[in-house]
């Protein structure tokens, strides 16, 4: 049923701002939230169920308050999710998704490949963040959210996309050099 619920969010997520009320962020805030229905990460063995799902922000955070909210109460299975903000990429700790900033779009590729080697859900609205190598892209298209993915990065961070969220989104690659 949580699952059918969360299908049913993004659906409707994608057609955005028909409804006047929801602001960008606070649909990709939803987004964000959601993306832990459809994403795994590597089990570790010694982890505890009840480790909280971390959500991060690196650099300046558009999204206000309203993270906070969409999350509040919520649970994966046993974890609860928490929002932490980070302004330093040495402060990444333990997070599971997290989405950079456009207001670090000039370090986008210094920080994909400092966290290259770990199991984080890389997310932003960046210019052409899909094809630098990170995980899911937001595109504004005709006033309507759209996912762009790159599947080879994210199977590099041995981070595995459910088809569910793959069948709504727009495949991409990193450009060969």
């Amino acid at each position: 049923m949580a699952l059918l619920r969360a299908v049913s969010v993004l659906a409707s997520a994608l057609l955005f701002v028909q409804n006047p009320r929801a602001s960008e962020y606070q649909v990709k805030a939803v987004f964000l939230f959601n993306f832990a229905q459809f994403v795994d990460w590597p089990t570790v063995a010694a982890q505890d169920p009840r480790t909280p799902l971390l959500i991060g922000i690196l650099g300046d955070d558009p999204f206000g308050a309203f993270l906070d909210e969409t999350v509040r109460g919520e649970h994966l299975g046993l974890r609860p999710f928490e929002v932490h903000r980070y302004h330093e990429l040495t402060d990444i700790e333990g997070c599971n998704i997290l989405f950079i900033s456009r207001s670090e779009n000039e370090r986008v590729g210094q920080i994909l490949a400092a966290l290259h080697n770990r199991t984080i859900l890389t997310v932003s609205d960046g210019e052409d963040f899909a094809k630098r190598g990170g995980m899911i892209q937001f595109v504004n298209d005709k006033n309507r959210i759209r996912l762009r993915i790159n599947l080879e990065a994210a199977q590099a961070a041995n981070v595995t996309i459910s088809s569910k969220l793959l069948r709504v989104a727009e495949i991409v690659r990193t450009p060969r050099r």
